[in-house]
């Protein structure tokens, strides 16, 4: 049996995974694993080169029709038998000893069942340094003095399966984006936090313009207005509030005096949060005007 299953859901994005799987190979990781790609109805099969890693790792690639990306991580789930389970996505790289940093982490804290590994950015363009200020900054900011973190994102987190109940879903596939928010969310209302694993890196790219990424941002932040909306009929207050938002700019602003981050970074990703922020309210009152009117009685 492994002790890590890694899950990787991916949607038409074979060329960053090979650069992943790449990385998981590189661990050489001595206390057994599998990988499960679970592949949500790409436009074409998995190519020859991503094939090719069977040869090299425990891979196995399934596929399934285009159902979301909580809805790919619920089958990993079920397809995996690791006494570990770790989320990762196609473009992330796990850093060296990664897996053994998370391993040692879960061995020191037998009493935590979920853990969010450290995300970092690479720092190679604009886009990529703002993301990095703001992993950074939340994972900083968020970390409380047991070593828990009300933060979690599913590009690098990982669970004990003893946690989870026989055929119950981690996810909720209704959720389109911002599932690992929604799962934030459940895990504050069952007073259980991630516990932060500082010792295990993973590499996030982001290979966008600055113009890709504030639209994909947009994108995203409406989609994710229903999560929001849900995780609001829950009664748990996820967004931080303006005095928590002015000191993470602090941080951030201070983080990218430094040569190699740059002040460009900082205006990108105070852009990004902006229309972000924006989107948001605008899905808001949408969705609250939605709900007066679905309330008002029939005439």
């Amino acid at each position: 049996m492994p002790q890590v299953s890694i899950i990787i859901p991916l949607y038409n994005d074979w060329i960053a995974l090979d650069s992943c799987l790449r990385s998981i190979a590189e661990q050489g990781y001595a206390g057994g694993l599998e990988v499960i790609v679970v592949d949500d109805g790409s436009a074409t099969p998995a190519p020859e080169n991503i094939s090719q890693w069977k040869a090299t790792l425990p891979l196995t690639i399934v596929g399934q029709s285009h159902k979301g990306v909580s809805a790919a991580r619920n089958r990993g789930i079920q397809l995996s038998r690791g006494e570990v389970v770790l989320f990762v996505d196609a473009d992330c790289r796990l850093q060296a000893n990664c897996l053994a940093a998370l391993e040692s982490t879960m061995a020191g804290s037998p009493q935590q069942n979920y853990f969010q590994l450290r995300l970092i950015g690479d720092c190679s363009t604009v886009v990529v340094r703002s993301e990095h200020l703001r992993f950074d900054a939340m994972q900083h900011q968020m970390l409380r003095t047991d070593g828990s973190v009300r933060y979690l994102n599913t590009a690098a987190f990982a669970i004990r399966r003893s946690s989870l109940e026989v055929g119950s879903r981690l996810f909720n596939p209704v959720a389109r984006r911002g599932e690992d928010t929604l799962l934030l969310a459940d895990l504050i209302l069952r007073n259980e936090l991630p516990f932060l694993a500082t010792d295990a890196a993973v590499l996030h790219i982001v290979p966008l313009t600055v113009l890709q990424c504030l639209r994909k941002d947009l994108r995203s932040a409406f989609l994710e207005g229903g999560t929001f909306a849900l995780i609001a009929d829950r009664g748990i207050r996820i967004r931080i509030d303006n005095r928590e938002r002015l000191k993470m700019l602090r941080l951030t602003w201070v983080a990218a005096r430094q040569p190699s981050i740059g002040k460009l970074a900082w205006f990108v990703l105070l852009s990004r949060q902006l229309l972000s922020r924006l989107t948001s309210l605008i899905y808001q009152l949408l969705h609250k005007r939605v709900r007066q009117q679905e309330l008002q009685p029939l005439n």
